[in-house]
This record gives C-alpha cells, structure tokens and sequence, in this order.
C-alpha cells in the first residue's frame, strides 16, 4: 500500500534552509531576469513553511525551539529587511503571508524581552521602508498592517514620532486614494492616541511644527479628512495627559476663529466635531484676554447661533446640555474692567 504523504513533508526543511533558500530566490527576483517564475514560486513556498513554522498548522502547535531558530535566523541573515524592501516583488498571497510572519515574530516574547522589538530598534530603517511603503499602491496596506503592529511597542512608536519622516504622516493622509489616505489616518491616529504620556512628551517638545502642520488637515479638500482630523484633535485637547497641550491651544485666537468658521460648515458632522473642540475655549475657566475678546465682540451673533444650532439633535441629551451650559458661560462674560 502506497503512503500518503503528510502535508508537511514539503515544509519539513530546517529554519536555516528555508531562510537560505527564500534569500536564494529573493535575489533573483530583485535581479528581476526573465527567469523569476521559478523562483517566484519558491519564494511562495519558503513563505507558507515558515507561516506554518510560526503559526503551527491546525492540529499542531508550534514548537518552541524551531520558531526561536527561525527567528534567529531571520535577523542574522538580514531576510527581514529584504523581505520588506523588496515587498513588491511577490505575489499577492506571499505579501499576505509576509505581514503575518512580521506581525508574528514581532509579537514574540521571551520573559518580558521582545527581541524582534529589540532587533528594528538597532535597525530603525524598517519602519521608514514601512512608511514609504505608503507612496506604493500595491503594498501602502500590508505595510500598514506591519506598521500598526510595531506601533504598539512604545520602543518602536518612539522612533517614529520623534523622526524626521513623522512629518510625511500629514502628505499620506491627504493622498487622492481612498483606502490608502484611511490606512494612513488610522496608523496616524495610533500613533497619536496610544502611548498617552510618550505622546504628551512629543506634543509638547513639537508643540509649533506639528500643530502648523495639523491645521492644514483642518482646511483639507477632502471631507473624509477634514473630518477625522477634527475629531482627532478634539479627542488629543480633552485627554487629560494632554492638559498642557489643551492650555496652548485654547489660548491662541487664531484657533478659536477656525473652530468658529467650521461651525458653520456646510456638513453638519464638521459642525459638531468643531463644536466639540470650540467647547472647551469657552468652557476654559482661564481664558486669555485676546479670547475673551472675540467671543464678548461676538456675543449676541453666539448666543442666537448657539441656540439654533443642530436642533434636530433632539436625542442627544448631552450635547443639548453643554449648549445651553456655552450660551449661559457666553451671556454671563463681562467686559474687564480697565
């Protein structure tokens, strides 16, 4: 009787050959000769044995040894950084696979040690070639999902926050393809909103560059834009590791003049994400002299604006309530005395 052979047997090479073997066939398709179908399709396989190295298969685990090996082996032989910059030249199952062998080994941990953390941060280009990866339509969302990943280590959110390449956030945001500018904006609002007291540190110490930046975002063409941007930004002034951020902000003219035009944008959602960040000038018990200013000089036009704003929000309990609390805090504003 013939044996049927195990699915496995393909994959049962060691870590070493198949890291040998995928460098082999990488470089030949960077070579990009007419002669890559073969190694395209080596490529596929070297991909799918590690995956089922480091994912297990159905009905087995994967084993300790064999994965800590793999790993090893990726960063000696330099494969995790060809794999990402030449991600382009494999087939779209192969970038599949090579995000989630990257997320994989990114979250392994041995004790409270993170070598694949660990190892990007003494080879910090990784993440730039993944940032790149969003000027390239074919790969921008596998690169997002990688980058994602290594953003949830503070370590690596570091590097990226404090770089030169951040700035490029705001050109990726503002591309003209749809779910390329989404992905961008979500990596984006990571960035900003998951290590709170790293990112009040960034803020502060960026405070003018970034916030200039940011108010282009505010003027965007694009709606989808405009808006996640507002609502960002309402969200990073009330989260209280931001306190200090929230002062500067609030105390400066020119920002509470913008929230006032967005009030009165032609879509109702920019008019309420701008409510909620023209609230807190308002409901600022310290506001500056040039703020209390603009909303005395504008005090009759507020009150009658604020009172017909978004009637038809008849459910939202809440937002009817910090209106009436703003035209009662506007109507109660005095002049100062001289």
């Amino acid at each position: 009787v013939k044996k049927i052979m195990p699915l496995f047997s393909k994959s049962h090479k060691n870590p070493a050959e198949i890291v040998k073997t995928l460098k082999e066939n990488m470089a030949i398709l960077e070579k990009q000769d007419k002669k890559t179908d073969k190694a395209s399709e080596e490529v596929s396989k070297s991909l799918q044995a590690m995956k089922e190295i480091l994912c297990g298969t159905s009905d087995k685990e994967p084993p300790t040894e064999t994965v800590a090996q793999l790993a090893q082996e990726l960063y000696n032989s330099g494969l995790l950084v060809t794999l990402i910059a030449n991600l382009q030249l494999i087939d779209f199952e192969g970038k599949k696979d090579v995000s989630q062998i990257f997320n994989n080994i990114l979250r392994r941990q041995i004790g409270t040690r993170s070598p694949t953390v660990e190892y990007i941060s003494a080879h910090p280009h990784i993440l730039f070639m993944l940032l790149k990866g969003y000027e390239a339509p074919h790969i921008a969302l596998r690169c997002g999902i990688m980058l994602r990943e290594c953003i949830r280590h503070e370590p690596l959110a570091k590097i990226i926050l404090f770089s030169e390449q951040f700035r490029d956030f705001f050109k990726y945001v503002e591309m003209s393809t749809f779910d390329i500018a989404s992905d961008a904006f979500a990596t984006f609002k990571d960035l900003l909103t998951r290590h709170k007291l790293l990112v009040a540190d960034f803020l502060e110490q960026n405070y003018d560059t970034i916030f200039e930046d940011y108010e282009k975002l505010l003027h965007s063409e694009n709606y989808v834009t405009k808006r996640q941007s507002l609502k960002l930004l309402g969200e990073l002034i009330l989260d209280r590791h931001n306190f200090a951020i929230m002062t500067k902000y609030i105390s400066k003219p020119e920002n509470l003049k913008l929230m006032m035009n967005l009030l009165r944008d032609k879509s109702p959602n920019i008019q309420f994400e701008a409510f909620h960040v023209f609230k807190v000038f308002v409901a600022s018990p310290n506001k500056t002299q040039p703020i209390v200013e603009i909303l005395l000089k504008n005090q009759p036009k507020l009150i009658e604006f604020l009172s017909n704003f978004q009637k038809e929000r008849t459910d939202d309990e809440q937002f009817t309530d910090e209106k009436n609390y703003l035209i009662k805090q506007i109507r109660d504003l005095k002049k100062p005395t001289p």
